[in-house]
């Protein structure tokens, strides 16, 4: 049986909502973060020596990497869902949203995330200001303008089919939900990107959305 190595509010989310879409049976090792440092538990290292979330076991087969697993699992038991056919461009499409979606969508997020937590930090008084500016101006000056940069082309994209890879759900829009998700707890999308904003309420609607938020616990990015 499938084990996913499940984080809270973490990427592995998404593989339990994929596991549900395919109607699959699987089992859920929890592991919570650190509620002060909200890094991964040390226990995460047995599994993988990156100890990072998501990993999935089947056998003594073991899957890490978000795309990777997304693809895999598909391959291996999707009989043809969740994934566009072979040769026609809805399938590199597909392929292209999968590598997309952590590649170049997800780095402008977490940089946004680790300068805003050094403007938010405890730290000596006469330090704080100079932080805050240097923080402040890669923000301004680079971040924000990657992360606006990607929203528009996002948005552009989704002008062009009701799904990321085509007019049918795939693993690509499953992939494509955590930088999205981020996105609108911390990256300032919201109802101006109307398409991406009707994406979110589309996937949210899902019933294996919905039962796999059952499973995982409250999922939360803020």
């Amino acid at each position: 049986m499938l084990t996913v190595h499940h984080l809270n509010n973490s990427r592995s989310q998404r593989v339990l909502w994929l596991l549900e879409e395919l109607g699959l049976e699987y089992h859920i090792e929890r592991y919570q973060r650190d509620a002060q440092t909200m890094l991964a538990p040390p226990a995460l290292r047995k599994i993988h020596p990156l100890g990072k979330s998501p990993v999935v076991t089947d056998g003594a087969l073991l899957m890490a990497e978000s795309g990777a697993i997304v693809e895999t699992v598909i391959e291996q038991y999707g009989n043809g869902r969740l994934v566009p056919a072979a040769g026609t461009p809805e399938r590199l499409r597909y392929r292209y949203w999968l590598h997309y979606a952590e590649g170049s969508a997800m780095p402008p997020l977490l940089l946004k995330l680790v300068f805003d937590k050094i403007e938010s930090s405890k730290m000596p008084f006469f330090v704080k200001p100079i932080a805050k500016a240097i923080a402040g101006k890669a923000k301004s000056t680079f971040i924000l303008p990657q992360i606006n940069t990607h929203l528009d082309f996002m948005e552009g994209e989704l002008g062009k089919s009701r799904w990321f890879a085509g007019d049918e759900f795939s693993g690509a829009d499953i992939q494509m939900s955590f930088p999205l998700e981020a996105a609108a707890a911390r990256g300032g999308l919201d109802d101006k990107r109307p398409k991406l904003m009707a994406f979110l309420n589309r996937i949210h609607a899902r019933p294996a959305y919905q039962r796999a938020l059952e499973k995982g616990g409250p999922f939360a990015l803020s």
